[in-house]
């Protein structure tokens, strides 16, 4: 059963709710500092009060002005605005896109930060306990699964750009399915040409093995599965 007596207006409860914005913005921050990763708790601890601040002023206001505030105005527009901000921590790089976690954090903070100004304590705590255990256990799930997957994302690096051609049918011949097939010519010379190719390849072929055998064709460069 949730406790709603967080929920009632009283100097206790707010001087509550901004200490337990403080503590879940600077968890979820730390979490991701603590990976190396964008949107680090001193972001997210911000965005957090910000938004618990945004539902503790509609709330005065409702107390202030009774049927004159819509609680939910304001609340919506914290959780679309702060959007902006999360698109900061994208990074595109190629087909290769990071960052995303990072400014879903960060949303996600808002987020708890408007359940955590409402009242809403137990159901935000609750959430972020939920949201960590997540974050730390998936990687090791995908890792396994990803194991056995039979795709291939092939950043390679030839020297010659007459080897994008040899490739291709290579990768036909050896029986693999190609999903998608990119490349980027340099305009300066002496720099290599950029393949980027997602392939599928067959059951009977090792994943390694094939890397490994891409890696001794003459001309390239450098592979590696991304």
């Amino acid at each position: 059963m949730f406790i709603t007596k967080f929920s009632i207006w009283t100097l206790e409860n707010v001087i509550l709710r901004i200490i337990v914005s403080v503590v879940l913005g600077a968890v979820i921050g730390i979490d991701r500092g603590a990976k190396r990763r964008g949107g680090g708790a001193r972001t997210t601890t911000t965005v957090c009060i910000g938004a618990t601040l945004v539902m503790l002023m509609e709330q005065y206001l409702m107390q202030c002005f009774p049927g004159m505030a819509d609680m939910t105005r304001m609340a919506a527009q914290v959780v679309s605005g702060v959007g902006f901000l999360g698109a900061g921590t994208i990074l595109v790089a190629g087909r290769q896109i990071k960052g995303l976690t990072s400014a879903a954090s960060i949303w996600f903070s808002a987020c708890v930060g408007l359940a955590v100004g409402i009242g809403f304590l137990d159901g935000a705590i609750l959430v972020t306990i939920v949201l960590l255990c997540a974050l730390h256990t998936i990687p090791g799930i995908e890792r396994r699964i990803y194991a056995h997957s039979r795709y291939m994302a092939l950043h390679m690096e030839v020297e010659d750009a007459k080897l994008i051609t040899f490739l291709f049918h290579k990768f036909k011949e050896d029986g693999c399915v190609i999903d998608t097939f990119d490349t980027n010519k340099p305009k300066a010379k002496r720099l290599p040409t950029v393949i980027e190719v997602v392939i599928h390849i067959p059951k009977k072929r090792n994943k390694d093995d094939y890397l490994m055998e891409l890696r001794d064709i003459p001309g390239v460069l450098w592979v590696d599965d991304m």
